[in-house]
Parts: C-alpha cells; structure tokens; sequence
C-alpha cells in the first residue's frame, strides 16, 4: 500500500462527507469531549484496511490513539473487534463514516477472493483481478484481492501490453498489431494478446507473444489448446467464469484466472462502529 498516495486520496473523501462543518457533532459535543469507537465484524469473512483505519482517522486528527485488533489477510469472525479508535468525540464521529466505507468493500472484496482461491487450492493455478475496478479506488481494490490470496494483472494501461479484440481490429490481425507493438516497446514489457478461436491461437503462437489469454472458452478447449502452446509463454482464462465452474477452469492447467467480479461485483462486509468508552462533554 503506498501510503502517500492513500493519504492524498483521503482527503478529498473527507471534504466531500464533512464539507464545511459537521452539524450535528459540532453542535452536540464540545471540543474536549473524549471517548472510544471499536469497529466490530458482523460478518464472517477476511479484513482488510487497516492502513485506511489509521490514515483515516489521522487526518481527521492526529491526536487520536488508533488500537489495530486484525491484520491484513486475517480471517474475522461475528463479533470481533478490528479496531479501537480513542480520543476526541468530534474527531471519532467525523471520521468513521469514510473509513467504514471503504474498509467494508476492501473486506468484501478480500473475503470474495479468498473464497475463489480455496475454490482451486491444489491445481497450480492463480486467481488475479482485472481493471474493472471503481474509479478512483482501484489502489485500494486491488490491495483487498492480495490480501484475500489473489494475484494483481496490470495496474493500469501503461503497465504491459494487452492487444484485445478491438485492437486486433483494428490493427488488422494479431501478427500486425504484435509487430508494431515489438517495434516500439522495451525489451521488459511482456505482450499477452487475447484470442478466441484456434486459429488466432496457432497466429499468437508465431508472433511470439509472452502470454496468451482465452477469452470465453470452455475448459475443454482451453485443455485441449494447451498441449499446442510451446513452454515458457504463460496462459490466463476469462470470461464467464464463476464459483461454480472455477475449479475446472484451474483444473485445465491454465496458469491464470481473471476474475472482474472481484471487483466490480461487491457486497460489503459488515462492519459497525459502536461507542466503547463515553466521557462525553455536551456543549453548553
């Protein structure tokens, strides 16, 4: 987690919830009203987020004693406390709306991959995510699916090359588009294309690409595709894949799964923030 990045996306988030004052609380306690929050899992599930916890809550105030309960990656039960927050009431109320937010989709998300990687544990292969992530918030998401036991695909566009259908197309065929891309890229960025039929497979195959991606296809195809792709390129699925058919995805003896609905598909943990201490000062 790069942590200036974290705190230079806080603060917009915080702005846009408080905006100028926070009504009810500034106008409820006085400053020097003191007190505990602890956030509490109603769930079962995988937490993540507590880099957002602390970050969070210091910006609002770095004057607040942050207690981290749960780890990143860590299993959480019904009932368990993640976090204690204490210090001023005013700062406590102002800063647990955004951090609960976005603390209960990274959780979502880190739970919902998790599931999918016990799904295929023993087959070889690896669940990654894919850019169909919120805007704005894809650091984060991404974070969450390493923390459930997923891989990360590209960050963003300038990462690596992916030639999809549209560029294909464009491009005139996978052989054009490769060349001109080898032309002009450096020697350390790898080259996946995306194919959908056998033929375009055998294309990728002579163009040499770094990693071919089987877009829609079954599991038998792709085991069936497989014993033509020379060792040393790597192979991923996607596409309409669920936690229905994974295994047998992961059981073909692709080296990747992508998965979009790790991110773009997202029920959010449950997690609450109760009063745990209240030495509260109402003002006069």
């Amino acid at each position: 987690m790069n942590r200036v990045k974290l705190k230079a996306m806080l603060e917009p988030f915080f702005i846009e919830d408080i905006g100028d004052m926070d009504i009810t609380t500034d106008m409820l306690f006085a400053p020097e009203a003191q007190g505990s929050l602890k956030l509490m899992a109603k769930a079962n599930g995988v937490f993540c987020g507590e880099d957002v916890i602390n970050e969070g809550f210091h910006t609002i105030d770095p004057s607040l004693s942050i207690s981290i309960e749960k780890r990143d990656g860590e299993e959480v039960k019904y009932g368990d406390a993640i976090a204690v927050i204490t210090g001023a009431v005013a700062s406590l109320l102002k800063g647990e709306r955004v951090v609960l937010n976005l603390i209960q989709r990274m959780s979502g998300i880190a739970s919902k991959t998790s599931t999918f990687v016990k799904r295929i544990e023993g087959t070889g292969a690896k669940i990654c995510d894919t850019r169909k992530t919120t805007p704005g918030l894809r650091m984060l998401e991404k974070y969450a699916v390493r923390c459930g036991g997923g891989f990360n695909h590209r960050m963003g566009l300038a990462d690596s090359v992916l030639i999809k259908d549209n560029h294909i197309d464009f491009a005139g065929s996978i052989t054009e588009a490769v060349n001109e891309i080898r032309g002009k890229i450096g020697h350390t960025v790898k080259v996946e294309v995306e194919i959908e039929t056998k033929e375009q497979l055998m294309e990728a195959i002579e163009a040499g690409v770094d990693i071919i991606m089987f877009d829609n296809r079954t599991p038998a195809e792709i085991r069936e595709w497989l014993s033509i792709v020379p060792v040393g390129i790597l192979t991923e699925a996607s596409g309409g894949i669920t936690l229905d058919n994974i295994r047998d995805y992961a059981l073909s003896g692709v080296d990747y799964i992508s998965l979009g609905c790790l991110t773009h598909t997202i029920e959010a943990f449950d997690i609450s923030a109760k009063v745990k201490n209240r030495k509260t000062v109402m003002e006069a």
